[in-house]
């Protein structure tokens, strides 16, 4: 259904992205259900380039070992931390998983975890002594934080690393045989610029806490490819075939924070919030999610269309926003023209 002369613009809009200062380099992809997706890239990178996805480790990683270990039986949404850690705090030991995947848990946003304890084995006591953000329950504030301890609860579950966890029951298991934790070899995309060392970070992870801890976090560390992201994507586009139960792929992604400004699922964005990266056009039930060193991914769930975009926008610093208004034009531009192709085949809702 995708043909190549349909969004040929895509390369012409990251060529621009490249020029006009947004990313050094970049790699999108646009895909129908299980068809083979469209590939593009621009600036230093090609298909087989390596980005540090940031942040997209979360509904890479921990969200779907946690939609696993619920299908598993190992895991329910309202399991308490105290269940896991039961010297948790009274003000965190009934915290659910609920609250964790939807980020509405009270932890804070993020703090550096080397500045309270220097020692990586003991995060878990830093984080359940961290305070708690002064705000009404249920009131979404996006946490890193949060998401380390669930990464922690998953690694005691399973008595494994999150690396060796995400390999063997994700990665593998979909065929995502360039997506890990501290990757090696070359073609990897650098990232911020070290201000001790005057080299960029390549390979390493760019998160600060998730670099803390080997590099090997639930929030961030995950680099992965083009084809890789664009593998899971299409197994999120097909209701979870072959590897969730379409019930539990429903059920992670509807709105758990209706009448806020932003919309949670479990792990995931929602689309229809304001100022959403997913732009104006994707329909309010896609879902997806951002990284920080400038990656994203797009899903609508009732045609099969997903969009993924990796850049290194970080690169050479932080201090560069432009992606923020460039993912809303791609988003919009893209989904424009999936609408005008799909208007034209029956059976489809757009």
């Amino acid at each position: 259904m995708l043909e190549i002369s349909t969004f040929s613009f895509i390369q012409t809009l990251l060529d621009d992205g490249v020029r006009g200062g947004a990313f050094p380099s970049a790699v999108a992809s646009v895909g129908y259900r299980d068809e083979p997706p469209l590939l593009f890239a621009s600036g230093g990178a090609d298909i087989a380039t390596r980005f540090d996805m940031a942040s997209c480790t979360k509904a890479f990683a921990a969200t779907p070992l946690s939609l696993l270990a619920i299908e598993d039986g190992d895991l329910t949404l309202f399991d308490t931390i105290s269940r896991f850690f039961p010297d948790a705090p009274p003000d965190k030991s009934g915290i659910t998983i609920l609250r964790l995947l939807t980020h509405t848990s009270g932890f804070t946003p993020h703090y550096h975890i080397q500045d309270d304890t220097d020692d990586p084995a003991r995060v878990i006591e830093s984080i359940l002594r961290s305070p708690l953000l002064d705000q009404p329950e249920g009131t979404p504030a996006y946490s890193c934080i949060g998401f380390i301890l669930l990464g922690k609860i998953l690694e005691k579950i399973y008595g494994a690393g999150l690396d060796e966890l995400s390999d063997a029951r994700v990665f593998k298991p979909l065929g995502m045989r360039n997506t890990s934790y501290n990757p090696t070899g070359v073609n990897i995309a650098p990232t911020e610029t070290d201000a001790e060392t005057g080299t960029a970070w390549r390979g390493i992870v760019h998160d600060e806490n998730a670099r803390f801890l080997g590099g090997v976090s639930a929030n961030a560390g995950i680099f992965s490819d083009i084809a890789d992201t664009s593998r899971y994507c299409a197994m999120l586009a097909n209701d979870g075939e072959g590897f969730l139960a379409e019930a539990t792929l429903r059920k992670a992604t509807r709105n758990y924070t209706p009448g806020h400004d932003t919309h949670r699922g479990l792990g995931f964005h929602l689309a229809g919030s304001p100022l959403n990266y997913m732009g104006d056009l994707f329909p309010p039930e896609s879902f997806g999610h951002t990284g920080f060193t400038g990656t994203c991914f797009a899903v609508d769930p009732y045609t099969g269309f997903y969009a993924t975009l990796l850049t290194n926008r970080v690169h050479p610093t932080r201090a560069n926003e432009k992606i923020l208004r460039f993912r809303r034009v791609f988003h919009n531009r893209i989904y424009a023209a999936f609408s005008r192709v799909s208007n034209q085949t029956k059976g489809l809702r757009c």
